[in-house]
């Protein structure tokens, strides 16, 4: 089991930036795979991106191609979420959670953060 702790949300304008980190507790970091989820207001979570062990391999959700990367440093246990182009569609509460299996289905993840909110205003 490994525990989560996000930060880094925040509000912040249409077109801007922001960088989500979840720093993980724990010496096996690196034996799981990191995935971003959110969930917005009366919607159920939904895969945003998600990073093998070695960081060798990431998947994104097609909405956040191209404006989102994800990203990990196992010598400090954190994976990252950074968030280019927002838009009011991406406002949220981000999650990260952890996998021993790769994949985008929310069911896989056994360890999840308590979220941290994000809101794109227009």
């Amino acid at each position: 089991q490994v525990q989560l702790v996000e930060s880094g949300g925040g509000l912040v304008q249409a077109g801007g930036s922001l960088r989500l980190s979840c720093a993980a507790s724990g010496r096996t970091f690196s034996s799981y795979n990191m995935g971003w989820f959110r969930q917005a207001p009366g919607k159920e979570r939904e895969f945003v991106a998600a990073i093998s062990r070695s960081g060798g391999s990431t998947d994104y959700a097609d909405f956040v191609k191209g404006r989102f990367t994800i990203s990990r440093d196992n010598a400090r246990n954190t994976v990252f979420l950074q968030m280019n182009s927002l838009k009011p569609e991406d406002t949220a509460v981000y999650y990260c959670a952890a996998s021993r299996s790769p994949g985008r289905v929310v069911t896989l993840y056994n360890d999840w953060g308590q979220g941290t909110q994000v809101t794109v205003s227009s």
